[in-house]
C-alpha cells in the first residue's frame, strides 16, 4: 500500500516510515514531481492540514496526510497560531520569529503557551484528523542547538529544558507532532490488519 507525505523534508519522511507497518511504503512530494508549494490559506491549523491533504487527493488520486502545526502563547491571544511559521514575514525565518515573539513578551510574567499539530489524513476516500498538543511556556531567552522553528524557547510542562535542549528521544515521545503521529499510525496499523 502507498501512502503519500505532502512534505519534501527527509528527515520528517525518514522518521515517519520507521514508525510506519511495513506494508505501507511512504511517498513524498518528490516522488510524485511536486515543486510548488501547496496553498496554506485557512484561518485554522485544522484547515492548513486539510487544505493540503485535499489538494493531493483532487490534483493526483492518491491516499496522503498533510500536517500543519502551530505556536499558541496564552498572552499573545492564541497567536502566531496559524500564522507561526510567518509570523515575522514571508520569508519564514525562524530565527526571526523567535526574536519577535520574545520581543512580544518582553515584561510578561505568565508564559504559557502550547504547540498544537494536525494531521489530515484522506485514506480510501474518507478524510481523518489527528491531533497532538504539548502545553508549556516560553523562555525568556535562546536555549540549546536542537530542533528547529520555535523549539529553543519552549519549556514543555514537567520539564526544565527546552525542545532544542532535550534528547531527541525525549522530544519525539512527548513533543505534538510525535502525539499526533502515533494516533495516525495506530489507525493505519489496525487498517493494515483489517485489510
Amino acid at each position: 500500500m502507498k501512502l503519500l507525505f505532502a512534505t519534501s523534508n527527509k528527515n520528517k519522511l525518514a522518521e515517519i516510515q520507521k514508525m510506519l507497518p511495513s506494508e505501507i511504503e511512504l511517498l513524498s512530494l518528490e516522488d510524485i514531481n511536486l515543486k510548488t508549494d501547496i496553498p496554506e490559506t485557512s484561518s485554522t491549523i485544522e484547515g492548513n492540514a486539510k487544505q493540503k491533504s485535499n489538494y493531493i487527493i483532487e490534483h493526483f488520486g492518491i491516499d496522503c496526510f498533510a500536517d500543519d502545526t502551530g505556536l499558541e502563547v496564552d498572552a499573545l491571544n492564541g497567536k502566531p497560531g496559524v500564522y507561526s511559521a510567518r509570523y515575522a514575514g514571508e520569508e519564514k525565518s525562524d530565527y526571526n520569529n523567535r526574536q519577535l515573539l520574545l520581543k512580544n513578551l518582553k515584561g510578561v510574567l505568565i508564559r504559557t503557551a502550547r504547540f498544537k499539530t494536525v494531521i489530515s489524513l484522506e485514506f480510501k476516500g474518507r478524510n481523518y484528523l489527528f491531533e497532538g498538543i504539548v502545553e508549556g511556556t516560553i523562555s525568556e531567552e535562546e536555549r540549546g542547538e536542537k530542533g528547529f522553528g520555535y523549539d529553543s524557547i519552549f519549556i514543555p510542562n514537567e520539564y526544565n529544558l527546552t525542545f532544542a535542549e532535550l534528547d531527541l528521544d525525549i522530544k519525539n515521545k512527548i513533543s505534538h507532532r510525535g502525539r499526533a503521529f502515533r494516533k495516525m499510525i495506530d489507525f493505519l496499523s489496525e487498517q493494515v490488519k483489517i485489510g
